[in-house]
C-alpha cells in the first residue's frame, strides 16, 4: 500500500460521460476517460484493507457481491498508483480474459463490496480496470496467446458470447484446437448484438476477436448448430463440446393484443438496430425504428435501459418505461446491508438521457400491463393497472392489482424487456443433455459437464440470465473442466 491516507485524502472521481445533448445525436461510445495522473490518484484510495471483499464474487441475498472472476484488485490498484502499468496489466490478465468488456458494461459488484464503501464512496475500480486494458492495447502488451504445442484434441464451442470466448481462449492457451460456432453474421454474441454501440463499441469486440483468431482459434459465423451442423457432426469431428448459447428465449407478455403490429422483443429491437448500424449506418432501414412514436418499454434492468437509450436516438416522440416493482429507496434499507448489492434508486445512462429530453425519469413503478390496444391490427396503446406487493400466503410477495387505478397509455411501439427463459432450440436434447426445472442446460456448477459424455455447458445457458462477468467466470471454469476431462489433469486456474 503506497499511500496510507489515500482514501482519507482523495475524493472519489469518476470519468463521467459525454454531454447528453451531444451523444444523443450519434451512436458513439458515451464513456469518457480520466488522464493517467488522476487515475493514479483514484487508485491511491484503495485501502489494502486486509480482507478485501471486492475480489471475492459471491451471491448474497440473491445478488452478486464482489468480483466473480476474482480480480486481484488491491494489487493492481497499488501498481497503478505507482505508475507500474505493465505489471498492473499482468495481474489483471491473470483473472480476466476481457477487461475491456467488464470495464465498460459490468455493473461493478466489486465497487458495491469495497470496504471503503461502508462509510465513504467506494474506489473507482471499474474505470481503473478499463484504463489498464486500454493502456495495454495502446502499448502493444496484449498479444495472441498461441500455445507452444498442440495436444491434438479438438473442442467445439457453440456460441461466441463472453462465456464462449472466455472458454475458447482458455482451451486454446493449453493447446487444444478450438472452433467457435456462431449463428449470427458477426462474432461476439451478446457483446456484439445485445449491447448497443454507445455502451460497448463494436470496434473493441472486433479487436479482441482478432487477437483470439491470431492465437489460433477458428471462428465460424452464420451457422446454427443443431440445424446447419448437427449434433452427430459435432460428435464425429470434436473430442468435446461446450454449449455457451446463452439464455436467449425471451419471456413473453401474455395479454390480449399481443399479436398487434408494433410489439417487439427487446433483443429483436436491439439486434436489428446494431446490425443495420454496422452494415450501413442505418441507411438500409433494416431495423425497427422508434422515430416519431410513443414508445413504452416494459421491463427494467440493463436490457430495458438499452432499449430506452436506443429509442431516444431514433427520435421517439415520447417514452415511458414500466417497472412492476416499487421504486427502490434512496438509501440502503435495513435488510440490505453492505456488502450486499445496494438496492437503491438510481438512474442509469438511458434514464438520465430520457430525463434530459422529457424532463423526468421515464420509469413508472408498480405498473402492470393488462391489455394491448389497437386498430386495424396495429398497436395504438395499452391499458395498465397499479399493483401493490403483498404476500400470497407462501411468504413471498406478489403483485396485487389496486382497484380504480386503470390507465390507458398511447403507444405505437412497445418493447418487451421482460427477461429470458433459457436457451433456444433443441441442441441440448440432440446431444443427449438434460435441462433443469428452469429450462437451463443441466450441468452442475464446478463440473460444468452435462449428463452427456464430453458435453459441457457454461454461462447463461447453464445458470440463466446473468452478468457478463459471470459468463466470463463460467467460461474459464468450464474450460478447466474440459481440459481435465480431455487430459486427465489440468493446469488451468
Amino acid at each position: 500500500m503506497s499511500k496510507i491516507t489515500g482514501f482519507m485524502t482523495f475524493a472519489r472521481e469518476t470519468p463521467g460521460e459525454r454531454p447528453i445533448a451531444e451523444r444523443l445525436g450519434d451512436w458513439q461510445p458515451l464513456h469518457l476517460h480520466l488522464p493517467d495522473e488522476r487515475l493514479q490518484t483514484q487508485a491511491a484510495r484503495c485501502m489494502d484493507c486486509g480482507i478485501p471483499f471486492c475480489h471475492k464474487g459471491q451471491l448474497l441475498n440473491g445478488m452478486t457481491s464482489g468480483c466473480p472472476v476474482n480480480n486481484l484488485i488491491p494489487e493492481w490498484n497499488d501498481l497503478v498508483y505507482r505508475g507500474l502499468w505493465r505489471q498492473a496489466y499482468d495481474r489483471l490478465a491473470k483473472t480476466n480474459n476481457f477487461p475491456e468488456f467488464t470495464g465498460l458494461v459490468c455493473p461493478a459488484p466489486c465497487e458495491a463490496a469495497c470496504t471503503l464503501g461502508i462509510s465513504d464512496p467506494p474506489v473507482t475500480i471499474k474505470s481503473i480496470e478499463f484504463a489498464i486494458i486500454d493502456r495495454a492495447f495502446a502499448e502493444g502488451w496484449v498479444r495472441p496467446a498461441a500455445p507452444a504445442r498442440r495436444t491434438g484434441k479438438r473442442v467445439a464451442v457453440v456460441g461466441s458470447g463472453p462465456a464462449g470466448l472466455a472458454c475458447a481462449d482458455q482451451l486454446n492457451i493449453v493447446g487444444h484446437e478450438v472452433t467457435v460456432f456462431e449463428r449470427d453474421d458477426r462474432i461476439g454474441g451478446l457483446l456484439m448484438y445485445g449491447i448497443p454501440n454507445m455502451k460497448l463499441g463494436k470496434d473493441l469486440v472486433a479487436r479482441r476477436v482478432e487477437v483470439l483468431r491470431a492465437g489460433g482459434i477458428r471462428f465460424v459465423c452464420g451457422v446454427t448448430v443443431g440445424e446447419d451442423v448437427t449434433a452427430g457432426d459435432l460428435r464425429r469431428e470434436f473430442d468435446a463440446v461446450v454449449l455457451c448459447t446463452g439464455a436467449t428465449r425471451p419471456r413473453d407478455l401474455g395479454v390480449s393484443g399481443r399479436d398487434l403490429d408494433g410489439v417487439a422483443f427487446a433483443m429483436d429491437f436491439l439486434r436489428g438496430n446494431t446490425r443495420s448500424l454496422l452494415d450501413s449506418g442505418h441507411a438500409d432501414g433494416g431495423y425497427l425504428s422508434a422515430a416519431g412514436k410513443d414508445v413504452i418499454v416494459i421491463g427494467g434492468g440493463d436490457t430495458g435501459t438499452d432499449c430506452v437509450a436506443t429509442a431516444l436516438r431514433h427520435g421517439a416522440r415520447s417514452l415511458v418505461q414500466f417497472e412492476i416493482l416499487p421504486q427502490p429507496p434512496a438509501e440502503r434499507a435495513a435488510d440490505n446491508p453492505w456488502p450486499q448489492w445496494p438496492r437503491v434508486y438510481k438512474m442509469d445512462y438511458g434514464q438520465a438521457e430520457a430525463a434530459a429530453v422529457f424532463g423526468s425519469d421515464p420509469r413508472a413503478y408498480s405498473v402492470q400491463t393488462v391489455e394491448l390496444l389497437g386498430e386495424d391490427g396495429r398497436l395504438t396503446g395499452l391499458r395498465t393497472v397499479d399493483v401493490a406487493w403483498a404476500s400470497n400466503g407462501d411468504g413471498r410477495p406478489a403483485p396485487h392489482p389496486v382497484p380504480g387505478t386503470e390507465r390507458v397509455w398511447p403507444a405505437q411501439m412497445v418493447v418487451l424487456a421482460l427477461g429470458f427463459l433459457g436457451p433456444e432450440g433443441g441442441l441440448p436434447a440432440q446431444l443427449g443433455a438434460s435441462v433443469d426445472g428452469r429450462s437451463n442446460i443441466a450441468a452442475p456448477y464446478g463440473r460444468f459437464q452435462t449428463d452427456a459424455p464430453g458435453v459441457f455447458a457454461a454461462g447463461d445457458a447453464r445458470r440463466g440470465q446473468s452478468l457478463v462477468v459471470w459468463a466470463i467466470h463460467e467460461g474459464r471454469a468450464a474450460a478447466r473442466e474440459v481440459d481435465r476431462w480431455l487430459m486427465g489433469e489440468t493446469n488451468l486456474p
